[in-house]
């Protein structure tokens, strides 16, 4: 017992996946829960960490255009290097708006950008393992920890019950 007199009990360590897909009941007066406000604050950071990076690419472009870049063999001159730094900087930075944009939605209760998010987030870890094995890529607190810890501690705020029931607060089953 609790000292608010109701009874507590723990949550097992495995649960069958029909109790987990079970529907939640109709409360569209819930609260936004802590977690799903802790999910949306890692996105937004994590839009703040691709801005920051997009903007330290930009300051050292340099670093770029001394690179020996090559695509299937062609060697690409200085123009181009530019050219792939603004296509870098634009398709980056879609993908931050749209980021953000999924962040507020989620902040407003939206069930199916929270769902999006926590997809993008599992490709995104699963493919940092992917070069980490198949090609030995190093991880590196600057780039590839910082992101998938990012994606990690998105994936465990948004999909606490919680959120999962906010999201859905507004549906009748």
């Amino acid at each position: 017992m609790s000292a608010g007199g109701r009874e507590t009990r723990k949550r097992p360590a495995f649960e069958s996946p029909a109790r987990l897909v079970s529907p939640v009941g109709f409360d569209p007066t819930m609260k936004r829960p802590a977690s799903t406000l802790a999910g949306v604050v890692l996105v937004y950071l994590r839009v703040l960490a691709g801005a920051l990076w997009l903007v330290a690419l930009w300051l050292d472009h340099a670093l770029l255009a001394d690179a020996d870049l090559k695509i299937e063999g062609i060697t690409l001159t200085a123009e181009d290097r530019i050219l792939v730094l603004i296509v870098v900087t634009v398709g980056m930075g879609i993908f931050l708006l749209a980021d953000a944009v999924l962040g507020s939605l989620i902040l407003r209760g939206r069930n199916t950008p929270r769902v999006i998010v926590m997809i993008f987030s599992t490709l995104s870890i699963c493919s940092a393992f992917t070069a980490w094995w198949v090609q030995e890529e190093d991880v590196h607190l600057e780039t590839t920890l910082l992101t998938v810890a990012f994606d990690i501690l998105i994936l465990l705020a948004l999909s606490s019950r919680n959120s999962a029931a906010y999201a859905r607060r507004f549906e009748r089953r």
